[in-house]
C-alpha cells in the first residue's frame, strides 16, 4: 500500500492518456455484460424446460392449428400420461405494446399438473378451475399491473381467428410464483387462461395451437415423438413433434445463432481493447524511462518496478470495469424504453444484470489490465539503468 501514492501520481501525470485507456476498458466490458445480458435473457426459458414434456404443432409452422380430434388419439399412446392443449393468444391491453405480456389458453385440469415448478395454492388451483372466465397470472405481471386475486381486465388479441369483435374479459383467480434456485428459468411474467373459454368465444373454429404431452419416460422421448408424426404422417394436418427444450429453442434460432453471434463481437471487441491498452501502457512506460532508471539507481528491485507497472494496469482495469458495469447497467435498464428494440426485449423475464456476467466481467478487466501491463512491464524488468538513461 506503501507504493499506492506513487502509482496514482503516475496516472494522474497523464490524465488524458489514463482517461482515454480507461473509457476503452469501459466500452469492452460494457459491451459484453449488455450482450451476455442479452445472451442470457433470451435463452432464459430454455432452462425451465422438463424432458418428460413434449410440444407437437402443425408441420408447416405455429400459425396452423391442430385439429382437436388429435388430443385422444396422443393420450392412446403408449408411454403417453397425458395431454393438453394450449394456444398462443396474443392478447393485449388496447394498442401499447409497452404493456405486453404473454397470455395463453391452456386446459387447466390436464395442463397444470405438468407444471409442478408453478408455485399456486390449492384454493387458486379450484378457483380458476371452477371459472370460466378466471385465469392465473405470475407475480411479476401481478405485481407489474397491481393485480390482485379477484380483479378484473380485459385483453384483445392481435390474431384474427381470435378477435371475436369485443374484448375477452378475465378474473384474476390465482397468482403463481417460482423457486428460481430450485426451477431457474421459469418464467413468472405469464398469463393462463381457460382454452374452452377461447374455443367457445370462437364459435368453436379454432382448434388446438400446440398440444403439450407428459411422459413417463424421458429416456423415450424420441420414441414417441416419432410414434406421433408417424401416426399423422398421412393427414392432412401433419405433426412435428419435439422436447420442449427444442420447441423453445427454435423460437432463439429463428434469428440465426445469436449467442455465436454476440459473443463474436464481444471477443473482438475485447481484442482490439487489449492491443489498444497494452499500446497505451508502453507508451506511458516510454514516458518514464528516467524515472524508471532513477528508481532502479535507487536501489528498487527490477521485481518491484515490474510490479508497479503491473499493478497501475491493474488498476486500470478495475476502473475500467467499474464504469463499463455502470454504463451496462444504464443500458439494460432503458432498453425497454428505446423504439423499435424495446417491443423486442420488453417481454424478456430475466433481463437484468446478474451476479455471475458481473462478476465474469469484472474478471475480463482484470485480465485486460494485466495482460496489457505485462509486457511493458517486463521490458522495464529486463532494461539496464544505462540504456534506459541513454534513451532520455
Amino acid at each position: 500500500m506503501k507504493y499506492l501514492p506513487l502509482i496514482l501520481k503516475h496516472l494522474r501525470k497523464n490524465w488524458i492518456r489514463t482517461a482515454s485507456t480507461v473509457m476503452a476498458m469501459a466500452l469492452c466490458i460494457f459491451l459484453f455484460c449488455t450482450l451476455e445480458t442479452l445472451i442470457n435473457a433470451i435463452t432464459w426459458n430454455l432452462k425451465s424446460a422438463s424432458s418428460t414434456r413434449l410440444v407437437t404443432r402443425h408441420a408447416v409452422g405455429l400459425a396452423n392449428n391442430l385439429p382437436v380430434s388429435y388430443k385422444q388419439r396422443l393420450a392412446n399412446i403408449p408411454g403417453v400420461k397425458s395431454v393438453a392443449a394450449v394456444n398462443w393468444f396474443g392478447g393485449r391491453q388496447g394498442d401499447d405494446f409497452k404493456n405486453f405480456f404473454p397470455n395463453l389458453a391452456v386446459e387447466p385440469e390436464t395442463w397444470l399438473p405438468m407444471y409442478p415448478e408453478y408455485e399456486l395454492s390449492e384454493d387458486q388451483k379450484q378457483a380458476w378451475f371452477n371459472d370460466l372466465r378466471g385465469c392465473i397470472v405470475g407475480r411479476k405481471t401481478a405485481e407489474k399491473f397491481g393485480w390482485k386475486i379477484g380483479s378484473r381486465f380485459q385483453l384483445e388479441s392481435f390474431i384474427p381467428p381470435y378477435r371475436v369483435g369485443k374484448p375477452f374479459e378475465f378474473v384474476v383467480s390465482g397468482i403463481f410464483d417460482a423457486d428460481e434456485v430450485r426451477n431457474p428459468g421459469t418464467d413468472t411474467t405469464a398469463m393462463y387462461f381457460h382454452w374452452r373459454y377461447l374455443y367457445e368465444a370462437t364459435n368453436q373454429r379454432v382448434g388446438a395451437g400446440t398440444y403439450t404431452i407428459l411422459i413417463n419416460d424421458p429416456n423415450k422421448a424420441g420414441q414417441i415423438s416419432k410414434t406421433i408424426d408417424s401416426m399423422f404422417e398421412n393427414s392432412d394436418p401433419q405433426t412435428k413433434t419435439e422436447t420442449e427444450a427444442a420447441f423453445r429453442a427454435s423460437f432463439v434460432s429463428l434469428a440465426g445463432n445469436l449467442a455465436l453471434l454476440l459473443r463474436g463481437i464481444g471477443l473482438a471487441v475485447t481484442f482490439t481493447i487489449l492491443l489498444v491498452t497494452a499500446n497505451t501502457m508502453s507508451m506511458a512506460v516510454r514516458d518514464r524511462r528516467n524515472e524508471i532508471a532513477v528508481l532502479k539507481t535507487l536501489g528498487y528491485p527490477s521485481g518491484l518496478v515490474m510490479a508497479l507497472i503491473i499493478t497501475e494496469a491493474l488498476i486500470l482495469g478495475i476502473m475500467g470495469g467499474a464504469v463499463g458495469l455502470l454504463l451496462s447497467s444504464g443500458m439494460i435498464q432503458a432498453l425497454p424504453s428505446f423504439p423499435f428494440i424495446g417491443d423486442a426485449v420488453r417481454g424478456f423475464p430475466n433481463l437484468r444484470l446478474t451476479a455471475p456476467v458481473t462478476g465474469i466481467g469484472v474478471g475480463i478487466a482484470l485480465v485486460l489490465g494485466f495482460f496489457a501491463g505485462f509486457v511493458p512491464a517486463f521490458v522495464a524488468y529486463r532494461a539496464k539503468i544505462t540504456e534506459m538513461l541513454r534513451q532520455v
